[in-house]
């Protein structure tokens, strides 16, 4: 990233680009905004430092001059704390952020990573939308949270075995398809197709000629061969999502074929081997449908070499605002709208609301947001009625810097001192992974105390 520093002043110039320096950016000072617009003839900086009140050219009317010149550049304005009303003035011209000048400068380091940030994630999804599979990058998970870390490990590993049947449970909307590309995308078997079909959205009676295939005059209309599914996929992945809607008639089919890794066509005599590797999805425990008779246990054996579950969006709140600003940046690009950032009000918000669609759910509530927001910042006006409107979760665990946070909410009159330790419990526990003893630790409990008020908390409940 380049960095241009713009000050009249040497001493806060110099210091100023020495911090910067010792972060390993590139830097470049500039004693005027006369010099600094000349610059922009020669190369065009990431970010740009510009000070508000200059001899000559006032960071104003530089800011005006450059806009055109560097569209996609950020600036943030150094400015001393009698000028803040001409700083939100110049973030109405277009400027990213203000920083007010210190002797310490501590204050510029978070400014400056969100503002390169922000520019890391604007070119990367502007790469994933020039270069569509660059979407599916191991490095373009969003992962904040412990679950989502924890699962990218081992996503890691899982994606370098070209073989390997994985198993993808999860809500609707929590990105298991996207997974499932993920993997494919990042394996040995990634220059091979990825096919897709979702078992619900194919009639029962087609989909065994889907699957396999038939020959010509195998059936009525079958007036010329056509390739299944498997054979599509030879040399790639097979994605089956909602398998668990599979009839035990096909499922049967399926687990024939995953045995002995050859089919037939319907309608044809000869045995067709096949290469491939088999993902399945489904939003069902399918522990508790082969319980009630409803899936095959021989079959389920089968799919369950790798399994992954996805959390659901409220069991990962960490992730909420950083999907947001991805699909804020996506979005602003399609709208032809350059939106920074996201008030704190609505952040709020948006990290409280439970999302019983899930991601699909975030970003059909962004794309809403977008559309009715005319600002650099997306504001609590922009986000629907049910997001301002839900009854705010009491305990939420947010990341704050490198350490992790509960945030209570209570509101008075309205909810007792023993619903915000049973929140604040859960959470933990949540947080912990449901692991007891990481969260008495957390608590400050010990295992036996904590055992003590979940069996109260579960007796109350019942």
């Amino acid at each position: 990233m380049l960095i241009f520093v713009t000050d009249d002043e040497p001493a806060i110039r110099t210091a100023i680009v020495k911090r910067l320096l010792r972060r390993h950016h590139r830097v470049e000072g500039f004693e005027s905004g006369e010099v600094l617009l000349k610059a922009l003839e020669h190369d065009t900086p990431d970010l740009v430092m510009l000070d508000l009140k200059m001899p000559g050219m006032s960071g104003l009317d530089v800011l005006k001059q450059l806009r055109p010149l560097a569209p996609h550049t950020l600036v943030v304005m150094l400015t001393a704390y009698g000028t803040v009303q001409d700083a939100v003035e110049a973030m109405k011209l277009g400027a990213y952020d203000f920083l007010i000048k210190a002797v310490d400068l501590e204050g510029m380091d978070p400014v400056v990573d969100r503002a390169l940030e922000l520019l890391s994630l604007r070119r990367r999804v502007a790469l994933e939308m020039e270069h569509g599979e660059s979407q599916y990058a191991l490095s373009n998970l969003v992962a904040q949270s412990a679950a989502m870390q924890h699962l990218l490990a081992q996503g890691r590993d899982v994606a370098k075995n070209p073989k390997s049947t994985v198993l993808l449970q999860g809500e609707t909307g929590t990105g298991k398809e996207f997974l499932a590309r993920v993997l494919h995308h990042n394996g040995p078997r990634s220059s091979g197709p990825m096919v897709g079909v979702n078992c619900t959205a194919i009639p029962k009676d087609l989909f065994e000629s889907e699957l396999f295939g038939y020959e010509r005059g195998a059936f009525t209309g079958a007036n010329q061969r056509k390739l299944g599914l498997l054979e599509k996929s030879e040399g790639g992945t097979l994605f089956l999502d909602e398998i668990g809607d599979l009839d035990l008639a096909m499922q049967a089919k399926l687990l024939r074929v995953l045995q002995e890794r050859s089919f037939r066509r319907l309608g044809g005599t000869d045995d067709i081997s096949v290469d491939f590797r088999l993902m399945t999805a489904s939003n069902r425990d399918l522990k508790k449908e082969v319980a009630r008779g409803a899936f095959r246990e021989d079959l389920f054996f089968r799919l369950n070499v790798v399994s992954f579950e996805l959390p659901p969006l409220r069991k990962r709140v960490e992730d909420i605002i950083p999907l947001c600003l991805r699909a804020i940046v996506r979005f602003g690009q399609e709208f032809g709208k350059e939106v920074l950032d996201i008030e704190p009000d609505a952040k709020v918000l948006l990290e409280r609301y439970a999302y019983p669609g899930n991601i699909r759910e975030l970003h059909n509530i962004i794309e809403r947001a977008m559309i009715l927001c005319h600002g650099k910042t997306l504001t609590v006006s922009c986000l629907p009625r049910e997001l301002r409107e839900a009854t705010p979760q009491m305990a939420v665990a947010v990341t704050q810097g490198d350490q992790q946070v509960v945030r209570v909410e209570m509101t008075l009159g309205k909810q007792d001192l023993a619903g915000v330790e049973s929140a604040i419990i859960e959470e933990v526990m949540r947080v912990a992974d449901y692991n007891k003893s990481l969260a008495a630790k957390h608590l400050g409990l010990t295992r036996f105390a904590l055992d003590r008020r979940l069996k109260k908390l579960s007796e109350e409940e019942s």
